[in-house]
């Protein structure tokens, strides 16, 4: 049986994008992802794959520690859903040329995903970049 969109985002989001098991990526994803990234204003579409999601996944446990990842909204319309996320972690890793500090640190995210045959196959995301480097602007004062 194939799952449904919603059913689909949301195991992936709970299990995989919540760093809890990352290695379950190819249970979610097509073998190609279109990833459209917004970031500060530059965007960007990169080929992801199940393998290079659950390194991703891994590179973020390095950088935030086992963060906390609470989904706070999903929203479903046929092949699509939208969901809003806080990730909050500890900055134990290099971030974006900013050494380790131990302070907590959040980000905010959202992303539109489109699941064909029970596989996340395209997703849309935006994170704020800015409200992230001024924490951690603000950790190294």
């Amino acid at each position: 049986m194939t799952r449904t969109t919603e059913e689909t985002v949301r195991a992936f989001l709970t299990e995989v994008r919540s760093g809890r098991s990352p290695e379950r990526a190819d249970r979610y994803m097509a073998s190609t992802v279109l990833a459209h990234q917004v970031r500060a204003g530059a965007r960007v579409t990169l080929e992801r794959g199940p393998s290079n999601y659950t390194e991703h996944v891994k590179e973020m446990l390095e950088m935030f520690g086992p963060f906390e990842f609470i989904f706070d909204e999903l929203l479903v319309d046929g092949d699509r859903a939208y969901a809003r996320w806080v990730q909050q972690g500890t900055h134990v890793g290099v971030i974006d040329g900013h050494a380790p500090t131990g302070q907590p640190v959040e980000t905010i995210g959202s992303a539109v995903y489109r699941v064909a045959e029970g596989r996340i196959v395209e997703y849309w995301i935006q994170q704020d970049a800015a409200g992230l480097t001024a924490q951690l602007a603000a950790s190294e004062s």
